[in-house]
């Protein structure tokens, strides 16, 4: 695919547009979604700016979500089985929904991708502690389901930074220098009877029903590296320090807090598209989104070095994700997004819009 992709129509003409070319079905690595949450309202843009409430009185309508229960489910349906088959074989889908639906989506996403390629339910914290009067705890989240096609999908192992707090916590002795660390066994459960991991280190044999993590010649250089403590008792145990190691494993629990005032009403957080795109896609992977809406998706992955293709049928989201990518400014590590956009108009173009490398 040589250029990046906008698409201005309906997604289920669109996507069957994709499957017809050679060089994208089955070579998609990434999909991000984020479909009308069946919520029986309309969104509106006044002035530029968006309601995230539905059913607002004023302004354009930006897109209507008047499908609910069976009929809102068979619509996800349709396209998720055309979105699989443009994933890749180490291909990844999340799908972002609301929490009243999202429990009658996975089960329908289970029948798509398999339940054995089922991967996270992923709690996103969307917005600060609401007040309101209701029955009923407040709400300050909605979920993304995420999907592989197949058992060895593309992972890049995401980390974040660890706070202070964290370090102390973790990391709660210091070296003669300052330098923060802990301490971990150096075996593990298990026994081994013939293997390395099951030989004396220092005249020592690992405790009965359990092996060394690793083979002996190992655990003599650590001990010669000065990465080894030893107890009062002759215990030892590997140093770990602080600052060498790149931070915490993300956890299924996210903050990641919608613009305060989105050009779009379904505007999400850069930071939440530059973490799924960086842990389920590489350099030059192509990642589609269908229901681009502001274009989120499409800037961070371009920003990230990845090829794109964005779809949507309202005008205003075409014209917000048109916008956003404007504001790529380009320099000599990022060039401004170059791409085609095409409007399909309920008919196929004439002529080849896809053109392969």
């Amino acid at each position: 695919m040589n250029n990046n992709i906008l698409i201005k129509g309906d997604n289920i003409e669109a996507l069957n547009l994709l499957l017809n070319d050679k060089n994208l079905k089955g070579k998609i690595d990434l999909i991000y979604i984020d479909p009308p949450f069946a919520t029986n309202g309309n969104f509106t843009i006044t002035d530029g700016r968006a309601t995230t409430i539905s059913n607002s009185k004023n302004g354009n309508i930006a897109y209507s979500d008047k499908l609910i229960g069976t009929e809102f489910i068979e619509f996800l349906r349709k396209r998720l089985i055309l979105l699989r088959e443009l994933l890749s074989e180490k291909g990844s889908i999340y799908l972002h929904i609301d929490y009243k639906i999202g429990h009658y989506v996975k089960v329908m996403m289970d029948e798509v991708f398999g339940i054995e390629n089922f991967r996270n339910d992923i709690t996103r914290i969307k917005c600060n502690p609401k007040n309101f009067k209701r029955i009923g705890y407040g709400n300050i989240k909605d979920l993304i389901l995420f999907y592989s096609k197949s058992s060895n999908p593309i992972w890049n192992e995401p980390r974040e930074k660890y706070t202070e707090k964290d370090i102390e916590k973790l990391f709660p002795k210091k070296d003669k220098i300052g330098r923060r660390y802990t301490t971990v066994p150096i075996h593990a459960p298990g026994e081994t009877y013939n293997g390395k991991s099951s030989q004396p280190f220092k005249g020592i044999l690992p405790p009965k029903g359990r092996h060394w993590r690793t083979d002996v010649e190992t655990l003599e250089q650590w001990d010669k590296d000065g990465l080894m403590e030893w107890s009062s008792t002759g215990n030892p145990r590997k140093i770990i320090y602080a600052d060498e190691r790149e931070g915490k494993r993300v956890q299924d629990i996210w903050e990641s807090k919608d613009p305060q005032y989105p050009s779009y009403p379904t505007e999400k957080n850069q930071g939440l598209l530059d973490l799924i795109i960086k842990t389920s896609s590489n350099k030059d992977s192509i990642v589609l989104d269908c229901f681009c809406g502001s274009g989120t998706t499409l800037k961070s992955a371009h920003l990230l070095g990845r090829k794109w293709i964005g779809i949507d049928k309202s005008k205003y989201a075409i014209e917000a994700t048109i916008n956003k990518l404007e504001t790529v400014s380009g320099d000599l590590f990022v060039l401004k997004p170059n791409y085609e956009t095409i409007e399909l108009n309920n008919a196929q173009p004439t002529k080849a819009i896809f053109n392969a490398e």
